[in-house]
């Protein structure tokens, strides 16, 4: 399995050095600052190689640029409004220059509006480490009372909406602001921020669209470049919605298992793939991990492992970051299907047997308190997850797991 690190540019507080000092032998980047729907160019993605190939004192890394995370796609792909067939075509131009600069993953996600919620991005734990965290009645908080979203009061219950009264009523000026801005973040690093109106403003043009909607809308966008993508021997790799069950009133279509079958069947091509992300599908109590892993691995390109410790036990509810080996999914059981997958794959001769993984999120922990780093992307937290991952790999490679033939000839690298 191939040991990638992702990495937000130079302005990143997790240096490339850090990296490499970590053991990581890939990084998994992107374009943060190329505007969501237009065309990376050779110059900027060679750009970017030339950073992550590089050491602070000039020195090389010997890391690459292993993996795309995210190519975007534009809301109005999404919503299949505005400028979105040109959006198709500068898509896959930008599949075009990454494949000629020899990257040949590419991760991506269809959540409308928000790549990721949460409600806290520095929750302190008993330990003293601190980590992200769903808090469900903060969110509905959020949602009720300083959205205030239309529609939103029939989406909770009154036993909730009267927890939210009284946390609202509880609640600073600053604190409302800090939880305003904790769940709008987004992705880290991403060239969009968006403000309440942006919220407001995409959430009522999505108001009447349906889950079958959005899933077409994404098999159009896949029937548009996953030919290209398969012509130029490119691996697109969607990543589950985080947190996996409805918000604001938006659709959610890669949630669970069914959902990702239906999309694989409905363009039934190699090129268009899985991120398996055990963080995000872990929060849900239906996601079976490992099976899936064994149902759906001949699709996986791409691994995120990262742990998540459900608070409640319903489909919705909150949750925190765990440790890479604790929370709720048995990360073991899940490695050991990725390697029997890998054995069959380097059996029947695939060129793609070896599936790059990161340690996904991370607490932070010593150092990292001070460093305030992307949230939810420490070094030293991911450090610990990348050498506890290391060490149950290794051990797992070393023995015979009974499926798929004999783990101990995938080599671990």
């Amino acid at each position: 399995m191939k040991q990638t690190w992702r990495w937000f540019g130079p302005n990143d507080l997790v240096s490339i050095d850090a990296v490499r000092q970590a053991g990581a032998t890939g990084i998994v980047t992107a374009l943060h600052h190329v505007p969501t729907g237009t065309v990376w160019s050779p110059e900027e993605i060679a750009k970017r190689q030339r950073q992550v190939a590089t050491m602070s004192d000039g020195t090389p890394s010997t890391l690459n640029w292993e993996v795309v995370e995210s190519l975007p796609v534009s809301e109005d792909i999404k919503k299949q409004q505005g400028d979105y067939k040109a959006h198709f075509a500068n898509y896959r131009e930008s599949l075009r220059n990454l494949a000629a600069s020899g990257i040949e993953t590419i991760c991506y996600n269809f959540m409308p509006v928000l790549d990721w919620t949460r409600t806290d991005l520095a929750w302190r734990l008993p330990s003293g480490a601190t980590c992200m965290r769903f808090d469900l009645t903060d969110f509905a908080t959020f949602d009720l009372h300083i959205l205030q979203r239309p529609g939103a009061p029939e989406d909770y219950d009154e036993a909730l909406r009267d927890a939210c009264a009284k946390r609202f009523s509880a609640m600073s000026d600053a604190e409302k602001e800090q939880l305003a801005g904790n769940v709008v973040f987004g992705l880290p690093g991403a060239a969009e921020k968006f403000t309440l109106e942006d919220v407001r403003a995409h959430l009522s043009q999505y108001a009447a669209m349906s889950e079958d909607t959005l899933r077409g809308h994404l098999i159009d966008f896949l029937s548009e470049v996953v030919p290209t993508a398969e012509e130029l021997g490119l691996r697109l790799c969607c990543h589950p919605d985080d947190p996996p069950f409805p918000l604001l009133g938006l659709p959610r279509i890669m949630s669970t298992e069914a959902q990702y079958q239906r999309v694989m069947e409905a363009v039934d091509r190699p090129a268009n793939g899985i991120t398996l992300c055990s963080g995000s599908l872990g929060v849900r109590p239906d996601n079976d991990l490992p099976g899936m892993m064994e149902r759906l691995g001949d699709r996986v390109y791409f691994l995120h492992l990262r742990n998540t410790k459900r608070e409640t036990p319903h489909i919705r509810g909150s949750f925190h970051e765990a440790e890479h080996l604790g929370g709720d999914t048995d990360m073991v059981a899940l490695l050991r299907a990725a390697l029997a997958e890998e054995a069959r794959r380097k059996a029947q001769g695939r060129t793609d047997w070896s599936i790059p993984f990161r340690p996904d999120h991370g607490q932070d922990i010593l150092d990292d308190l001070g460093r305030k780093a992307q949230p939810g992307y420490p070094a030293i937290g991911r450090l610990k997850g990348l050498a506890e991952l290391r060490g149950a790999i290794a051990a797992l490679s070393t023995v015979n797991a009974g499926v798929g033939g004999d783990l101990t000839t995938v080599p671990f690298h």
